[in-house]
């Protein structure tokens, strides 16, 4: 069946009524000569980072001593290149943003900027591959059904999760904008572990499963923690102001101490809540008050009501369905 042209020529007048929503008080809309932060651009800067903390795991094989210090080298001159304009784009972004101006009035130099903050991070690569390497370790070392660190890196969505976000972690705390949000918000996609590069994260930490996890912005985790799927680390509740909007920048979400275990479907609220060390938080609980070390909080054991053989006229009560 061949398509009405008629109907065709409906769409000028379509194209004029949706481009005459794009006013300047509209909020979703960004358009101006100086360019955001590129998502695809940022997702290649991660890729490209991964594959230096990663060597010979991810795209490029057959790496060996006598390459890798040229794979490594074209690698590290790409991000610098790709990082120093990304960057100098998320900070004049934000200038803008705060200072409510028009696109590029401000003189500030924010490619230099950029560049600073470029080459500081790569200069943190080497720290990052070592704490990398204990989370590596502690899904190992937790995990029975894993018999090689090399699974853990392929397979585990929990360590792509974590290397996301101390990818993140250290832009953030470099000063860097939008981006930082923007990776943890891919790795989030694509392996339902929801990490705030906000949060504080000690070494060999270990998400195991990882599908439902949510760790909020203000959170401070220790070292040798481990989560298991559905765990929820959140706000108890947001303040608000006179005015009624959100008070920011103050502490929401929960401490966890040292060598804590959070099983699944757990849920960890507020910022004056702190769970201590040595503890184990068991299935399904939902804490909003501080746990002393060495506890172990769980619900008290439900009954199971199991039905014994049921006559034929029964039957039909017992088919359920969800």
């Amino acid at each position: 069946m061949a398509s009405d042209f008629r109907l065709k020529e409906q769409l000028p007048e379509l194209t004029d009524r949706i481009v005459a929503t794009y006013t300047a008080d509209d909020k979703i809309n960004h358009l101006g000569h100086c360019p955001l932060p590129s998502y695809e651009a940022v997702v290649s800067i991660v890729e490209d980072l991964k594959e230096i903390i990663y060597p010979g795991y991810r795209r490029r094989t057959g790496l060996h001593r006598g390459n890798v210090g040229y794979h490594v080298g074209c690698l590290v001159d790409r991000l610098h290149d790709t990082l120093t304009t990304q960057i100098g784009r998320a900070l004049q972004h934000e200038d803008r943003v705060k200072h409510n101006h028009g696109d590029c009035e401000s003189q500030v130099d924010y490619e230099a900027k950029g560049q600073a903050m470029a080459v500081e991070l790569l200069k943190r690569i080497p720290d990052l591959r070592r704490i990398l390497a204990t989370d590596a370790q502690a899904a190992f070392d937790g995990d029975p059904a894993c018999q090689t660190t090399d699974e853990i890196i392929f397979c585990y969505p929990g360590l792509e999760a974590i290397t996301v976000f101390r990818i993140a972690n250290q832009l953030l705390q470099l000063g860097v904008p939008f981006i930082p949000r923007m990776m943890t918000e891919k790795a989030h996609m694509n392996t339902g572990i929801d990490i705030h590069p906000g949060a504080t994260v000690g070494d060999h930490f270990f998400i195991d499963h990882g599908t439902g996890v949510v760790i909020g912005e203000t959170c401070n985790i220790g070292s040798h923690v481990k989560l298991y799927q559905g765990v929820t680390l959140g706000a108890l509740s947001f303040p608000t102001d006179s005015d009624g909007q959100l008070i920011r920048g103050q502490k929401r979400h929960p401490t966890i101490e040292d060598r804590v275990v959070v099983y699944a479907n757990a849920t960890i609220l507020g910022g004056k809540t702190v769970i201590g060390h040595d503890t184990v938080i068991g299935s399904s609980v939902w804490v909003t008050s501080s746990v002393a070390p060495r506890s172990t909080v769980v619900l008290e054991k439900p009954k199971l009501r199991v039905r014994a053989e049921m006559p034929d006229d029964m039957a039909p009560e017992l088919n359920y369905q969800i």
